[in-house]
């Protein structure tokens, strides 16, 4: 099964050194022998020539807002628009859980209460998931026919069901306590201290994002959340 990766952003270059590029954090998280994958860079503004240069496809975080005035964004909703129209599977992570809902009619802000950051909890479909966020935006309203599947009391739309369509999360189950390093030791400096502590405290603890992985790969090949 071949897996597009649309590249929404570029990783910090610690990021990178100490956790891989996005292609190899997600077929990590994946953990799949039998997905290939194939990566553009949207970006900047290398695109498919549609949903059929695929058979399922993965949305990256970014550091830019779905919101904001960025030439690649309204042609990425155009196509998030074409693959779910197609019935081809669609994961979206971080960036890419806010510009699915974004481009299917809900709302994404950046959030009142500030940031999320390193190892939180949520409760996915009634179990407990230990994973890394890292984001202030937020998908606040949920476009028609979505369904909220899981939450904390911070993220309130923290994973999302399209109706065997697309499967989208808020935090990042592709990265592990290097990636998290890697940003508090580059890109924290708009992070309140406290939460930089918190997470840096969280590290050596262990996180699901085997289980995760395990469930989005399991949606890539039936389009079904359980």
């Amino acid at each position: 099964m071949k897996i597009g990766i649309l590249q929404a952003g570029h990783a910090a270059p610690a990021v990178k050194d100490a956790s891989g590029d996005y292609e190899f954090m997600y077929s990590k998280m994946l953990d799949a022998d039998d997905f290939t994958y194939q990566t553009w860079s949207v970006v900047d503004m290398e695109f498919p020539e549609g949903p059929s240069d695929a058979d399922g496809w993965l949305i990256s975080g970014s550091k830019h807002g779905a919101y904001e005035d960025h030439a690649f964004i309204p042609p990425l909703e155009k196509l998030i628009r074409a693959i779910t129209a197609a019935g081809r599977p669609l994961v979206g992570v971080c960036f890419g859980h806010q510009i699915i809902a974004q481009a299917l009619g809900g709302t994404v802000e950046k959030f009142g209460a500030g940031w999320a950051v390193g190892r939180n909890e949520y409760d996915i479909a009634g179990e407990k998931f230990h994973l890394n966020a890292w984001h202030q935006d937020q998908v606040t309203a949920l476009p028609e026919g979505a369904e909220r599947v899981g939450s904390n009391q911070f993220c309130q739309n923290a994973m999302i069901s399209y109706a065997g369509k697309a499967l989208t999360i808020q935090p990042h189950p592709e990265f592990d306590a290097g990636a998290v390093t890697g940003l508090l030791d580059t890109r924290a400096g708009t992070v309140p201290a406290d939460l930089q502590a918190m997470a840096r405290a969280n590290l050596p603890l262990p996180d699901d994002n085997k289980a995760m992985g395990k469930r989005l790969a399991h949606f890539l090949r039936t389009k079904s959340f359980t």
